[in-house]
């Protein structure tokens, strides 16, 4: 499977018309690191966002939703998928599958929105590599004491699941290198308006803003050469 780089996007562009190229958002953190709620929050703050269901092959949870929270297929039915090369990203966390599905970056193409991706660092790794142009946003809990204390108040997990998680988010947080933002989740609010703020930054960076430069530029040129 090939890339889905700058030059794709512009491709796109060029069939379905001016819109603005999709900026890919990709978002890790161990779990229990609050990621779940400030990507809710930051859906319903940002209408301009499209949020990637991701494929898995693990059971529903608590108050879960088939197609809001994840798409739930058997994993036969997602080795096959894998084999189409259907998946953008695909990784085994846990002894369950998960995927991002190729087509969800076409359609937040078409709708000119930007794809916010909650995968873990596998994925992200993967995805950067298809991708070089996402831009990537690891999210910290304040400590081991504070993400062990949410894990227990989720009481979700055993105690074996719980040790595990632990286990994980230490090699988890060993590749914050690899992202390009950091962010420490002291209190929902404040990193909420802090994510928000690094999705608007990005948005204006130089080489994202070149399809509405560019007519900007060209009503100068125009404008300039009726006074000559």
């Amino acid at each position: 499977m090939s890339n889905y780089s700058l030059q794709e996007a512009r491709r796109l562009d060029g069939v379905r018309g001016p819109q603005r190229m999709t900026t890919v958002f990709i978002i890790s953190a161990p779990s229990g690191s609050g990621k779940s709620t400030l990507v809710a929050r930051l859906m319903g703050v940002d209408p301009g966002l499209r949020f990637s269901v991701s494929y898995t092959t693990r059971k529903p949870r608590g108050t879960e939703k088939p197609g809001e929270n994840y798409v739930y297929i058997s994993r036969p039915e997602f080795i096959s998928r894998v084999a189409q090369g259907e998946f953008l990203e695909h990784a085994e966390v846990f002894g369950n599958f998960y995927g991002t599905n190729r087509e969800v970056l076409e359609q937040a193409q078409s709708e000119g929105k930007d794809l916010i991706l909650d995968i873990d660092v596998q994925g992200a790794r993967q995805l950067k590599e298809r991708i070089p142009e996402a831009v990537t946003i690891f999210i910290l809990p304040p400590s081991r004491d504070i993400l062990e204390q949410r894990l227990r108040v989720r009481s979700e997990d055993s105690e074996d699941v719980i040790q595990r998680r632990l286990h994980e988010a230490a090699e988890e947080i060993r590749n914050y290198q690899q992202y390009d933002y950091v962010l420490v989740n002291h209190q929902v609010e404040e990193s909420t308006t802090t994510l928000a703020a690094v999705i608007k930054a990005e948005r204006v960076r130089r080489i994202r803003m070149e399809q509405q430069i560019r007519p900007i530029l060209k009503s100068f040129e125009v404008r300039s050469s009726s006074l000559i």
